[in-house]
């Protein structure tokens, strides 16, 4: 086989980052504005709208953090990863088109952390299969290749869903119908996209199957995180995710609403957003293609120093062109970073205990999202500039850097040549 052609399986594996990527941008745009037209029809403040808006972010976080790990454990027992990540996705597709049909705030909340917990236990699961669906030496481009066409391909959903919502008068339907309308269409899209996945998985490593298999997922679990530290890369790559993703992440999720803070027109964010989607998906083909060339580990170095500019350049931000051109270099790393980290670690781990360590690389991504978005509220707040709130993200590139490359000096596939 060609070493750039890829095989059905890591196709369908790779339809799966189209799959959820529509709601991921979904969320990012038209889903807070909707809870915010509800919010807003209650009498509740937009202070109280943030901050209820947060808190649902938070819990679902918090939920996936808890049960992540044990359900990953249980998933590397053997024919048990396909159903647990059928159940999971299933419960972020219905819950992605319930959204439809709250008309009380509160209620369209609890719906969207159903949601969001299912599509972030999936990735879980969905992250642990590419031990399975391809070799090694093929890990860097396949998960390249998944965050390139998921950036690109979540455009199409979200196009249509914007056509809908914003032409609702034209098409003779209420708001409410519109988003209810877009609601449905990305719930179909992302379960349509997963079946020829569902289809063709097939677990290839796993541990025995054990009675008891939740029991048994806590011990096997506990017993992990005793052994974890004498794991050093692995320990050290965790706490090195921990720092830059977080800071990637913040980025991704603070971007309309620092562009909003500097006075900057609401539609030209979102046509910034989908730029940045754009400028990702060759991007992030790119540094899947130079993985073959160049060590995975120098290649993440790169991404993460090219972070910490992006967040110094935030300092003196404040024209429009200035806020597109950050856009497009974050659009430039962003798919770069996600890719390499996901196949690194994946080449790092047992792969027969992939679910269980995919759960705990979940919690340092996901989970740290508590941590940037707290130091850029903090620091805004003590300095009075949006811009050197920002700008704080910096100290998390670089303590993610120092410790990156300490894991990296202990790599044993070091000794390896591509």
């Amino acid at each position: 086989m060609e070493a750039g052609k890829l095989k059905k399986l890591e196709k369908y594996w790779i339809l799966y980052d189209v799959a959820n990527s529509a709601f991921v941008l979904l969320v990012a745009t038209i889903v807070p504005l909707y809870f915010n037209s509800l919010a807003q029809a209650a009498g509740i403040s937009e202070v109280d709208y943030l901050a209820y808006w947060g808190y649902a972010a938070s819990v679902a976080t918090l939920i996936v953090a808890l049960i992540g790990p044990v359900l990953g454990t249980m998933a590397d027992m053997k024919n048990l990863k396909k159903p647990i990540f059928t159940v999971s996705m299933m419960v972020g597709v219905l819950g992605c088109a319930a959204l439809s049909f709250p008309s009380s705030w509160i209620v369209f909340l609890a719906v969207f952390v159903v949601a969001k917990v299912g599509f972030s236990a999936s990735l879980i699961f969905y992250d642990s299969m590419l031990a399975d669906i391809t070799e090694p030496e093929r890990m860097d481009d396949v998960s390249a290749q998944g965050y390139a066409w998921g950036y690109i391909g979540s455009c199409v959903p979200f196009v249509i869903s914007l056509l809908i919502v914003l032409g609702n008068d034209a098409l003779g339907i209420s708001m409410t119908a519109a988003m209810g309308i877009s609601f449905f269409l990305n719930g179909a899209w992302w379960l349509l996209l997963t079946l020829p996945l569902l289809k063709n998985y097939q677990q290839l490593h796993y541990s025995p199957k054990k009675k008891r298999m939740v029991k048994a997922a806590f011990g096997t679990l506990y017993h992990t995180f005793r052994e974890i530290k004498s794991q050093k890369q692995i320990f050290l790559f965790l706490l090195a995710f921990f720092f830059f993703i977080d800071g990637v992440y913040t980025i991704i999720d603070l971007a309309t609403a620092f562009g909003s803070a500097l006075g900057f027109d609401s539609t030209m964010l979102l046509l910034a957003l989908l730029f940045t989607q754009v400028v990702a998906f060759p991007f992030a083909l790119l540094f899947g293609k130079a993985a073959k060339k160049y060590r995975n580990d120098r290649l993440i170095k790169i991404c993460i120093v090219a972070y910490t500019i992006i967040a110094l350049f935030a300092i003196q931000l404040d024209q429009v062109w200035e806020f597109w051109l950050l856009a497009g270099f974050v659009g430039m790393f962003q798919g770069g970073v996600q890719a390499l980290s996901r196949s690194y670690f994946a080449k790092i781990i047992p792969p027969e205990k992939a679910g269980e360590y995919f759960g705990l690389f979940d919690i340092c991504g996901k989970g740290a999202s508590f941590m940037g978005t707290g130091l850029v509220g903090l620091f805004t707040q003590l300095s009075g500039s949006t811009n050197l709130g920002i700008s704080v993200l910096a100290f998390l590139f670089i303590v993610g850097l120092v410790l990156f490359h300490y894991a990296a000096k202990c790599d044993p596939l070091k000794e390896q040549t591509r």
